[in-house]
């Protein structure tokens, strides 16, 4: 799913593939800074103390997911102030991209693309071996499971994308506030793992309420969806 709305939706356009890898490359600089604080803060600490490194483990998390919407905003900014320079130099003094475009190409699937990989990775490189998943008894399911978070997960930024740059654009702070409440509580519903049910369906519902409110707030309506499922133009 995240490959297709890559090819569909912005493969087509050099100027959204640009911005896409820029805003991919803001949010793999929030994740490794983020993974810095929280290597060094593990090896400042006793390994032994388990109490302390589930806390610095939670401890990580919720910094990680600060400092993303951090560098989104970051980046927001420096759209805004590329888009006065865009309609500039254009002749019709208008921009070629919108910014609900960006916030669709940028805060949403560059950094839901850079998450979905910098989640992943470490996963595959383990699924080369040794060892067989299962084998002591856990869970069969585990990469199987991983796949699909990683999926809600792309979604989920999709949609936080847009609803975040709205929230900027219209100075609507509860939107913004309202994002980063919705992904402490994803990265939160990890720790309900190996329980996956646990995780996976809360995680889903969520992406559903995302996916409706930036829909509505892009103009959407159910007049719309019910044309788009019937084919009727």
């Amino acid at each position: 799913p995240a490959l297709g709305l890559f090819l569909f939706t912005t493969a087509r356009d050099p100027l959204r593939i640009i911005i896409l890898i820029a805003g991919a490359f803001f949010c793999l600089v929030s994740l490794l800074l983020s993974s810095l604080i929280w290597f060094i803060a593990v090896k400042a600490s006793d390994p032994q103390v388990e109490p302390l490194q589930k806390g610095l483990l939670i401890f990580g998390v919720m910094f990680s997911v600060l400092l993303q919407e951090a560098f989104c905003f970051l980046y927001y900014e420096l759209l805004r102030k590329a888009i006065e320079g865009l309609v500039a130099l254009s002749e019709d003094s208008c921009s070629p991209i919108s910014i609900q475009q960006m916030a669709y190409a940028v805060a949403g699937v560059g950094f839901g693309l850079m998450s979905g990989a910098f989640s992943m990775i470490n996963l595959l490189a383990d699924s080369l071996g040794p060892g067989t998943v299962g084998i002591h008894g856990d869970s069969q399911l585990y990469f199987l499971t991983s796949a699909f978070m990683t999926m809600v997960l792309i979604f989920l930024h999709t949609f936080w994308g847009i609803l975040f740059f709205h929230g900027c654009e219209h100075q609507h702070w509860w939107e913004i506030t309202a994002v980063v409440i919705m992904h402490l509580a994803f990265s939160g519903l990890m720790f309900c793992n190996p329980l996956y049910m646990g995780s996976l369906v809360p995680s889903y519902l969520l992406m559903a309420i995302a996916a409706t409110w930036a829909y509505l707030l892009s103009g959407g309506s159910a007049q719309n969806l019910q044309r788009f499922l019937l084919c009727k133009s």
